[in-house]
Order: structure tokens, then C-alpha cells, then sequence
């Protein structure tokens, strides 16, 4: 034997060896592309998505038709999905049925996704695949029938799968942004468009309402309110994330931007309806409101008692519009806060 074949042959041999069973499937994965068709006597799963060939090719890249409807491979390395780790779905690029969930995407190593599950077993269909002189398992989606891979035995603990999938067939979406816990408090401190501005700016609140609350009349009016004869106090509603503003720092902030040892007013604006309240949503408000109060009266910040009452949240009406975000609207105000 010629001295240059012999050469060539040990090169192989140790290209294969260096490489192993997983570099060997890479490598023969990635040969001459051949169209999907049925098997006499292959089972499959009913298809909820069929298109014709032409269909197929208008709604597909070239690359992605290549490799979903003529099992294809795309090059190791080179899919966009390969090193790519950010949280949410994979779908079939083909129909766009969920095939994997990036909480079991890992990396294998050999330049293709590579999945430990699916992300249900009813959208995944797998066929035995005897081309290039060996048998592997075939993954394909089982809603449109496209080509999306094979699966193999040499994945990670416990279940030892390594689903080896064409960043092609695929596409990504990603993972919705939690939304955050909120929680909800509610105040009066006089007029309530200097309340709804100063509460408004405290980090970690989300939102804030004007309305009345504390009364007996439903649903009333601002006129109504301002007769004295509702009972209702003018009142801020704030949504808040405890996770950035606790409840015991709205309500210091709340005693902070008023004179709390005032009863029934608030500087000029006289009347029930200007009255400090703490309307407490639960038992853990109620116990921090009451705290609050007390260390502030421990500390001699006033040198009256503390009016504030604190007291259950009752029916919410939300004031007129043009009380909502007053001072944003008239870049002015007429309180006394």
C-alpha cells in the first residue's frame, strides 16, 4: 500500500477517534439532503398542520425548507440557536407547535441545540433512520411532520436523552417578564391632589388614584363631598411592589407630607373630608400603621398628639378625571401640601 494512502487512513482513523460516536454523528448528520417521505407501513401521527409543497416553500427560508422537508443538517456551530441561553420556548419554525422549553436545553458540545425533553411527547414524533450506513431516531414535529433532528442515548442524567436539534427548524420566544407582586395601600391627608403627587414620587410606587373613600353615600361627587355631608374623606389609592417600597416606608412617608396632629383639616382646607386617615387593606397594615404611629410619637416629632386615624379600607370611588395627576395637568396646585 502506497505510503501516502496509509497516511491518509491513519489521519482518519484518528479524526475519528479524537472526535467520538458524538463528533461520528455530526459528521455523517451533515451529508447530502434527501425529501421526506412515508414509509409502507410507517406509523404516524395525524397531521393538524398540512400545506403543499409550494405553500411550504413561501413561508420558509430556503435553509429552514432544506432542512424541515428535506432532512437536511445545517452546519456544526453555525445555527443561531447553538449558544444561545435565554429564557422562554422553542418552537417548530414550520408551525409553530412548542418542541422544547429552554429549562432543558444544555450544552452538549457538538454544535447543534441540544434538548434532555421535549416539552410534551404529543408534539413530538420519532421515526427510525437508516440512511448513511447506521440507525439513529429521527425527531420530527408531529403536527406539520417537518424534520427537526435526531435524538441520542449519550445525554446527561436521569434520563440519558440528547435530543440533537437544527437551529433552523426552529424558532424562539422568548419567556414573558414577570410581572411584579403589587399590593395595595390607601390614604387622605387633606386635599388630595398634593397627596396623589407626593406619594406618587416615592420609588416603587406604580400607580396612583384620587377618589373618596370612608363615607356612606355611593358613588359620590367631588360638590357632593365638599358640602361635608358624605362622610367621605378625599383619598389616594397606591398601587405599589413591596419588593421595592415597604409598607411600613409608604406609610412614614405619608406622615411625612402632612401635619398629622390636625383634626378634621388640613391648613386651609377645613372639614371631615380633609381628615388624616390610614385605611389599612389587612391585619399586617393595620400592625404596621399602628408601629409607625407609635415610634413617631415616641420619637416627640409634633408637639400635639397624633390625629391620624387608622382605620378599615372600605368602597373606593375614584374622583373626576380632571382630579387625576392634577399637578402633572396644571403644572400647579392649590393645596397646602
Amino acid at each position: 500500500m502506497r505510503q501516502s494512502v496509509r497516511a491518509l487512513i491513519l489521519l482518519a482513523s484518528l479524526a475519528l477517534a479524537w472526535g467520538g460516536w458524538k463528533g461520528l454523528n455530526a459528521v455523517l448528520a451533515a451529508g447530502p439532503v434527501r425529501p421526506i417521505q412515508t414509509g409502507q407501513g410507517e406509523t404516524t401521527m395525524p397531521r393538524s398542520v398540512r400545506k403543499t409543497e409550494s405553500e411550504w416553500k413561501s413561508s420558509l427560508t430556503p435553509e429552514q425548507y432544506k432542512v424541515m422537508f428535506q432532512c437536511g443538517t445545517e452546519a456544526p456551530f453555525s445555527g443561531r440557536y447553538n449558544d444561545f441561553w435565554d429564557k422562554g420556548s422553542y418552537l417548530c419554525a414550520a408551525c409553530e407547535v412548542t418542541l422544547f422549553s429552554s429549562e432543558a436545553k444544555y450544552d452538549h458540545g457538538t454544535g447543534w441545540p441540544s434538548f434532555t425533553v421535549p416539552f410534551s411527547e404529543a408534539n413530538i414524533e420519532y421515526r427510525e433512520d437508516s440512511s448513511l450506513g447506521m440507525v439513529r431516531t429521527e425527531v420530527r414535529c408531529s403536527a406539520c411532520g417537518a424534520h427537526l433532528g435526531h435524538v441520542f442515548d449519550d445525554g446527561p442524567a436521569p434520563a440519558g436523552r440528547h435530543y440533537c436539534i437544527n437551529s433552523a427548524a426552529m424558532i424562539f420566544r422568548a419567556a414573558a417578564a414577570a410581572k411584579p407582586k403589587t399590593a395595595t395601600a390607601t390614604f387622605a391627608a387633606g386635599c388630595f391632589w398634593g397627596v396623589e403627587d407626593k406619594l406618587g414620587r416615592v420609588p416603587g410606587v406604580l400607580s396612583t388614584e384620587a377618589g373618596y373613600t370612608g363615607g356612606t353615600v355611593p358613588d359620590p361627587s367631588y360638590e357632593r363631598v365638599c358640602r361635608d355631608d358624605t362622610g367621605h374623606a378625599e383619598a389616594v389609592r397606591v398601587i405599589f411592589d413591596p419588593a421595592r417600597v415597604s409598607y411600613d416606608d409608604l406609610v412614614r412617608a405619608f406622615f411625612s407630607l402632612h401635619d398629622p396632629t390636625q383634626v378634621d383639616r388640613q391648613g386651609p382646607d377645613i372639614g371631615t373630608q380633609y381628615r388624616s386617615v390610614i385605611f389599612i387593606h389587612d391585619e399586617a397594615q393595620r400592625a404596621a400603621a399602628e408601629k409607625v404611629k407609635a415610634d413617631l410619637g415616641r420619637e416627640g416629632r409634633y408637639r400635639r398628639p397624633i390625629a391620624t386615624r387608622i382605620v378599615p379600607a372600605g368602597p373606593f370611588y375614584p374622583a373626576e378625571e380632571y382630579h387625576q395627576k392634577y399637578f402633572e395637568k396644571n403644572k400647579r396646585g392649590a393645596c397646602a401640601l
